[in-house]
């Protein structure tokens, strides 16, 4: 049964310091890469939210040793070459990046299996992973020609390929490293533009051989990798969420500790900046593997831009929140090029158009993005979450500038990235106040 939560405050003020829980796309790829290689592997900061730990059981079922004890994770891999055939169906749940990361992994591997998901996952396009594992020569099918889940996988020798990806994505680019990984030759993924890298920073952690110039990544196949120690940063992009809200309210200010800093996931920093805020970086660490730091983010008066262009991958799954924020900015907010929200987990273009324009936003949808109006005062009422994780965040946070209650439809599917989101928001509001 899907619950709801109400959510209301009462002039709230953020202040205080936060430490965000690990960063959802490197934890994914900590345990494939730990699973990958031969050894022993130990993750600290691991984020233990739905989506990861489907990503955990997927590997057991494929004989590897997980023991997680919180956040920190011991892996004991044979090596991929010596994974066991599963017995069962491989299940993602909702998790796309467990999903198509999963398919290049499995396309190279020496097993077959069938990857399934919930009925949300379901529907999500995976032919823009499975064509170019086609070309590889893997051997994946299923229905609309291997476009939907379920998908059987028949482990199989791979070649490698020159690509060149029409949409900046690094679900579909790490999909295809990893298959290159067990390919015979030289793989080439050429991009529009840099998508995240933490695939190729976490490649080399393992010991593996891969060169990146510009916007290409080239890596040689048939390389065995080897375990190590990962440390995963806090997620930037569930402190976007916290770092809009000191944005927007008058006199708030946090800190946020450990918080990831890679250069292709810090696109909501400069936003803030373009739209005002005060963004300072108080320490950074992490010479080698993820760079984090300390980021205060204080409130300032807020102005509306334009986000478009080789920014948008660096804060794609920020757009929703960062669309609230504009709704309490002076005047329009273009966000554009961003046509890869309508395949998320849901499609977030017509979701926070629909559910700002409930609460009295002024959001028109485009076909790649939306045109925000602002400032305008926002109303309580109730709003969906539609099962993601982002949408149900973005309306909890929109109760902080909302003159009545907020309720949310399903708030549970917050955990898939976030836990202890409500835990954390009621910590910096004192004035919060749930049912």
């Amino acid at each position: 049964m899907v619950g709801t939560k109400t959510v209301t405050f009462n002039k709230p003020l953020l202040k205080g310091s936060l430490k965000v829980p690990g960063d959802k796309s490197i934890s994914h790829r900590a345990i494939m890469l730990g699973s990958i290689a031969e050894g022993r592997t130990a993750i600290k900061g691991f984020l233990d939210g739905e989506d990861c730990l489907r990503t955990i059981e997927i590997f057991k079922h494929l004989g590897v040793s997980i023991e997680r004890n919180g956040t920190d994770v011991e892996i004991d891999s044979p090596g991929m070459g010596n994974w066991i055939t599963p017995t069962e169906e491989l299940y993602a749940g909702n998790s796309g990046t467990t999903a198509r990361l999963m398919l290049g992994i499995l396309s190279g591997s020496s097993v077959t299996s069938t990857l399934t998901g919930d009925a949300s996952l379901s529907k999500r396009p995976m032919k823009r992973v499975t064509t170019p594992l086609q070309s590889m020569g893997a051997s994946v099918s299923g229905e609309e020609g291997g476009d939907l889940l379920p998908l059987s996988i028949v482990g199989s020798k791979l070649k490698g390929i020159d690509y060149h990806m029409p949409v900046a994505s690094a679900q579909v680019k790490s999909a295809i490293l990893f298959a290159g990984l067990a390919a015979e030759g030289e793989t080439i993924v050429r991009e529009t533009a840099v998508s995240r890298d933490h695939t190729e920073r976490m490649l080399k952690q393992f010991g593996a051989r891969l060169e990146q110039v510009g916007n290409t990544v080239r890596i040689q196949g048939g390389q065995t990798l080897t375990g190590t120690d990962v440390i995963v940063p806090g997620d930037i992009s569930s402190a976007a969420f916290f770092m809009a809200a000191a944005a927007m309210i008058e006199g708030s200010e946090v800190e946020f500790s450990d918080v990831g800093l890679n250069p292709t996931r810090t696109g909501i920093l400069q936003v803030l900046r373009q739209m005002g805020a005060e963004v300072e970086i108080l320490e950074k660490h992490g010479e080698t593997g993820e760079p984090y730091g300390v980021v205060k983010v204080s409130h300032a008066r807020l102005e509306g831009t334009e986000i478009s262009g080789e920014i948008i991958p660096t804060l794609i799954d920020e757009l929703p929140i960062i669309a609230l924020m504009a709704t309490q900015a002076t005047g329009k907010t273009i966000i554009k090029d961003a046509a890869e929200l309508r395949v998320k987990e849901t499609d977030r273009i017509a979701a926070v158009t629909l559910e700002l324009t409930k609460l009295g936003a002024k959001v028109e949808a485009t076909e790649d993005g939306m045109i925000i109006e602002g400032p305008t005062a926002l109303s309580g009422g109730e709003l969906k979450s539609y099962g993601d994780h982002r949408i149900g965040m973005m309306a909890a946070i929109a109760a902080l500038v909302s003159e009545d209650a907020i309720h949310i439809e399903d708030p549970s599917c917050i955990a898939i990235s976030y836990p202890n989101f409500f835990d954390h928001l009621s910590a910096l509001v004192s004035t919060c106040v749930e049912e």
